[in-house]
């Protein structure tokens, strides 16, 4: 992007121009937490912005994989803040505030910290070359944070084999994934990163309504984290290529805690971030010919 200068340090720029843009963003959210918007919305509405805030900022880097490595600098610094924030080390209770259920500092080392991996991993070994980090990333973002908002707002009528979840929450997940797969499609096809098809098209409404049938099963946390540990077992080849599906999101809904206390394990409840990577195998297995 930018003309005339070193490849390297125009990768380094974009990263810094990237940074900052996220950043930015996080200070908003911090600041609407200050101000008393509610904390299970605002929380929200910081998992739906910044991985899609961050996926606009992609062409900015150059291509192949050095831009990838310097393009996951952003979300790898979130990483280490996550890191140093849950752990105590790092005092900053307005971005707990921001991105904690119960403000506990220790819910950072779960939820807010598996979603910095699946994006970092996302952009990392896939790069917008790719419709899996599409899909991934716009089912993890808009997907499940739409789902929770519309679910609260209108999620009156239950999931037959799932009282926890909402009809309302798992149509608007599956929306929002899926027209976001699409906006972002069209996005990186202007660049010339994809090639728009119906075949992308229709493998987008795949993952989002995986992804939005699995966030909504009974499944317990045991066997989610089953699934997490054993997320290496999920590697397919697509065009030749090796790509490797690994399941670093594992964040409970529902939690119920006391004062002082890290909120419990619920065990009839879900991890939608769990979806999304289930999705992006389902995008792998069903497209590995197309794509």
């Amino acid at each position: 992007m930018w003309t005339g200068s070193n490849p390297v340090v125009s990768d380094l720029c974009s990263a810094v121009v990237s940074a900052a843009v996220i950043f930015a963003f996080l200070q908003l959210w911090k600041e609407t937490a200050k101000h008393g918007l509610d904390q299970k919305l605002n929380r929200k509405l910081v998992h739906i912005s910044i991985g899609l805030v961050f996926m606009l900022c992609w062409p900015i880097f150059s291509s192949g994989h050095r831009g990838a490595l310097f393009a996951a600098f952003t979300p790898g610094v979130n990483i280490i803040r996550m890191l140093l924030i849950g752990s105590g080390m790092w005092k900053d209770e307005a971005t707990v505030k921001s991105m904690s259920r119960f403000g506990d500092r220790r819910e950072l080392l779960r939820g807010p910290l598996y979603y910095a991996l699946t994006i970092t991993g996302a952009c990392a070994i896939y790069w917008r070359t790719s419709p899996v980090a599409i899909a991934a990333i716009c089912n993890l973002c808009a997907g499940d944070g739409v789902a929770d908002i519309v679910g609260r707002r209108f999620g009156r009528q239950k999931i037959p084999y799932n009282k926890n979840k909402s009809i309302a929450g798992s149509v608007a997940m599956a929306l929002a994934g899926f027209l976001a797969s699409v906006g972002f499609m069209c996005y990186f096809a202007s660049f010339g990163y994809v090639e728009k098809s119906w075949e992308m098209l229709l493998g987008f409404l795949v993952v989002s309504l995986a992804s939005a049938f699995v966030e909504s099963l009974p499944i317990t946390s045991i066997l989610i984290f089953g699934q997490f540990m054993l997320n290496v077992l999920c590697v397919r080849s697509v065009d030749g290529q090796k790509l490797e599906c690994t399941d670093t999101s594992y964040e409970p809904h529902g939690l119920t805690s006391e004062k002082g206390q890290l909120p419990e394990l619920s065990p009839h409840l879900i991890s939608a971030e769990l979806s999304a990577c289930t999705g992006s195998c389902s995008l792998i297995l069903w497209t590995r010919n197309s794509w």
